[in-house]
């Protein structure tokens, strides 16, 4: 993360003041104690920019699947992993049958979750499904050493699920059932979630492949893809969660949508600035590395001049994080309660 301020004199006025959040999309100018909105990007903009990202990662995917895992017997977790099996049993293109399957999980979503997350992962879905089986005749495939294929299938696949994250999307699969799954049991966490349905999914492949080895490489293919796409949002250090810190002037507006889409609770403080001394509200809310392109992506939805700063937290504890250390009782305080 990158936040500069800069300040330059003016004409006839007060001083400017330059400010870039996170090296991203936008600068503002504050002059006099307001704010001039730097040119933003139209619609059509951004939807040519999430086609074109989503092409790319779609590219990427499909040579981490089609070159490195399903030509050695390696199903890497998820719908993915599950089309990946599908397609060694009856020939079926692996995107395709990815995509079919992400279709009642895409229904279930919008009911539960919200049309505009849903909307862009289809976007990601389709173009990633499309990528693997048009470019699987196309790319060669490693059938060498199992433990290369699962390591550079693995490198890949963080890469292709990174930049998807950055454009506030996924690819739809294991993430999206986990955080369906999170509303209804709020007491485990999206990583656990999304764990069980990959070890489903692993265990499921070593008996279809009949050879413990495909649980094995899966399980290096998984540990690469998930530490690559945490060195690349978030760097090496990134911490056990985030911390978001978020001054707009649709403070409720904002709270109503991080409270709804991504499920994660927000604290509001009375704030002043010192410059233009208005008064106003500041948003804090802690959420996992995973969910923080999504809550940047909705604040700039509701306030394009809000202005955001994330930090590392180095251990989050509470519901939807680490559960607080319980302090042991004694035999009387648990018969005194019991009897409470």
């Amino acid at each position: 993360m990158s936040v500069w301020l800069s300040v330059s004199a003016g004409e006839n006025g007060p001083p400017a003041y330059f400010i870039s959040g996170f090296g991203r999309r936008r600068q503002s100018i504050i002059r006099g104690g307001k704010e001039l909105p730097g040119k933003q990007k139209s619609v059509a903009q951004t939807i040519l920019l999430d086609i074109l990202t989503y092409g790319i990662s779609g590219c990427i995917f499909a040579v981490a699947i089609r070159t490195f895992t399903a030509p050695n017997k390696i199903a890497p977790g998820g719908v993915t992993g599950l089309a990946t099996v599908i397609n060694y049993l009856f020939q079926l293109p692996i995107g395709a049958v990815s995509f079919l399957i992400n279709i009642p999980i895409f229904i279930w979503a919008f009911f539960e979750i919200g049309y505009k997350l849903v909307t862009k992962t289809i976007a990601a879905a389709l173009i990633t499904s499309i990528a693997i089986d048009w470019l699987g005749g196309l790319l060669p495939t490693y059938c060498g050493d199992p433990m290369l294929a699962a390591i550079f299938g693995g490198l890949l696949e963080g890469v292709s699920l990174a930049i998807v994250f950055m454009r506030g999307a996924t690819t739809g699969g294991t993430d999206m059932v986990a955080r369906v799954l999170k509303r209804r049991f709020r007491n485990l966490s999206t990583g656990k979630l999304m764990m069980c349905v990959d070890v489903i999914v692993v265990l499921f492949s070593a008996v279809v492949y009949r050879r413990i080895e495909s649980v094995l490489y899966a399980i290096i293919y998984l540990f690469v893809s998930t530490n690559v796409i945490d060195a690349i949002l978030y760097g090496a250090d990134s911490g056990n969660g985030k911390v978001l810190w978020i001054v707009t002037q649709y403070p409720t507006q904002v709270a109503q949508r991080i409270l709804k889409e991504v499920d994660r609770g927000v604290t509001a403080m009375h704030s002043k600035g010192m410059y233009s001394g208005r008064e106003g509200e500041v948003l804090m809310c802690a959420v996992s590395r995973s969910e923080v392109y999504q809550v940047m992506d909705l604040v700039k939805d509701e306030d394009k001049a809000a202005f955001m700063i994330v930090g590392d937290a180095g251990e989050i504890r509470g519901e939807g994080f680490r559960r607080s250390v319980q302090s042991d009782k004694t035999l009387p305080e648990l018969l005194q309660k019991h009897k409470n």
